[in-house]
């Protein structure tokens, strides 16, 4: 398989592949004002981050809709997370309006560690909900906060995925690691969740979480990237065992906050060479059956 070398090659990898389109789990669509301060955060990335991040999509959010129209984006989320008290309520109004208005666009939610977190999450899934985000890097949370124990199995039992930022990269937390997400695992084995990341820096012990439960699927955002190759560089001796998790493996780039084109996340897919049906499962097929994408 050709990798693309720029974004107007992806629509003929997307052909190549023989798949209807891509379907991305991590892509971020927020509010003007708090895609603002996200942006911001990077910009400071040297002081943050330790490197320079630059956004390579700093576009107004119409031209971000157009151009994953354009790569060849059949289904999408848009992520947003709260880093405080109050905020998660209104952010899940906000991206479920925006569903509402881009049909490729999955009904996004988010919640926090408070009091009201068992009712809206419950509201969202009942407003449609297809699938949640979890940061607890920058929320600064533990993901074991009873208060979240009521949304944690209100997923659960739903089966609606919670893409989560666990890992330690790009800069760790007080409750990131496998530790804390583990033993919510633990208490909730049936949670469907994404490992943002694939896990960064933690592989291998995201890979055991992987392995152990048949929930946890792990997304492939910037890893294998060559931005993140210069500082988490994922071990090749784990490879094989991304074969043997090709159904719980989904594509997601972090776009528009990527300091790459979009074409560079799957040219660092293919150029893996872990075959066409691996790449097939991962660009399109993995990310449909957990998304609930209906076949066209």
């Amino acid at each position: 398989m050709r990798a693309p070398l720029d974004d107007g090659a992806v629509p003929d990898l997307v052909a190549a592949l023989g798949i209807p389109g891509l379907v991305d789990v991590h892509v971020h669509f927020m509010p003007h004002n708090v895609l603002d301060k996200v942006w911001a955060y990077f910009d400071a990335g040297g002081a943050l981050l330790g490197r320079s991040w630059p956004i390579t999509y700093r576009y107004d959010e119409d031209e971000r809709i157009d151009r994953l129209r354009s790569l060849g984006l059949r289904a999408w989320t848009a992520l947003c997370y709260p880093h405080k008290p109050g905020m998660a309520e209104w952010l899940n109004g906000w991206s479920l309006e925006f569903a509402a208005r881009v049909p490729e666009c999955v009904p996004t939610a988010t919640f926090f560690p408070e009091p009201s977190a068992q009712r809206y999450v419950a509201d969202a899934l009942s407003a449609g909900a297809r699938v949640f985000k979890a940061h607890v890097q920058v929320g600064r949370y533990d993901p074991r906060d009873p208060l979240l124990r009521p949304v944690w199995g209100l997923l659960a039992d739903a089966q609606v995925p919670v893409v989560a930022h666990v890992g330690s990269g790009p800069a760790p937390g007080e409750f990131t690691g496998p530790g804390p997400f583990g033993a919510v695992l633990a208490d909730f084995p049936r949670l469907v969740a994404v490992v943002a990341h694939m896990g960064m820096p933690e592989y291998a012990e995201f890979l055991d979480l992987a392995a152990a439960y048949d929930g946890v699927h792990l997304d492939t955002t910037m890893t294998f990237t060559d931005f993140t190759e210069a500082g988490s560089p994922y071990p090749r001796s784990l490879l094989s065992r991304l074969v043997d998790l090709q159904s719980r493996v989904v594509l997601g780039s972090d776009f528009p906050n990527i300091p790459h084109p979009y074409a560079h996340q799957l040219e660092s897919l293919v150029r893996l060479d872990l075959g066409d049906d691996w790449l097939r499962a991962v660009c399109h097929d993995n990310g449909a059956r957990l998304l609930g994408i209906p076949a066209p």
